[in-house]
């Protein structure tokens, strides 16, 4: 039994992650192949805790960056020993909303901690493990503001001001710069069929899949 692939999206906020996520998840099971969906952070009942306490102040206060930064990676290494290691192992595709990425995009660009002081930290509580791919979902800050004036609310960082987005969005960019093998950035402004067929290309010619089976 071959292992599985690990694919995870990043991006803004609003640029419709769940969205991609969900209907890769429908073409890969199109093509035989089985797969599972997790978020960050989330995807095991303390990381579903530790999302409350960041994202929605369960606590009655919000965490200082440092804590911020602590709680992200301890909600990883959670998803990572529990969830993802073991579903790869099993041959099952993990798509993940969110990983490392966000990491250093929000955490390092965003609130100005040394990159190279989270990688250290984030390899701590991964283990080393790296996506095999990363789909960057980039919009523009006006479609983004956009995006986000139709929800009925916002989380903690939604709530965050458009310099720290635009922080953010910076960052994302820079990190797919160093990384273009593995991260592939898509423009999630277009149309959202469009969008989803760029995404099942690169699928379908990272992975070679033939005939609804992937080597």
């Amino acid at each position: 039994m071959s292992a599985g692939r690990f694919i995870t999206f990043e991006g803004p906020e609003g640029s419709g992650k769940s969205t991609h996520i969900q209907e890769l998840e429908s073409f890969l099971a199109q093509q035989g192949i089985r797969s599972i969906r997790t978020r960050e952070p989330g995807g095991t009942k303390l990381g579903e805790r530790i999302r409350e306490l960041l994202q929605h102040d369960a606590a009655g206060e919000s965490p200082v960056a440092r804590a911020e930064v602590m709680l992200f990676l301890a909600s990883r290494a959670q998803l990572v020993e529990n969830v993802i290691r073991p579903a790869l192992a099993e041959g099952v595709w993990v798509l993940a909303d969110r990983f490392d990425d966000s990491t250093f995009a929000y955490q390092g660009y965003g609130r100005g901690f040394p990159i190279q002081e989270l990688r250290l930290a984030d390899t701590f509580a991964t283990g080393g493990l790296v996506p095999d791919l990363t789909f960057l979902l980039d919009v523009p800050l006006s479609v983004m503001r956009e995006r986000l004036s139709e929800r009925d609310t916002q989380d903690r960082f939604e709530r965050e001001g458009m310099e720290f987005h635009r922080k953010i969005r910076d960052g994302f960019l820079q990190l797919a710069a160093e990384s273009p093998d593995r991260m592939v950035v898509v423009d999630s402004s277009r149309a959202r069929e469009v969008v989803r067929a760029e995404i099942e290309e690169v699928v379908r010619t990272r992975f070679l899949l033939q005939s609804g089976a992937a080597t």
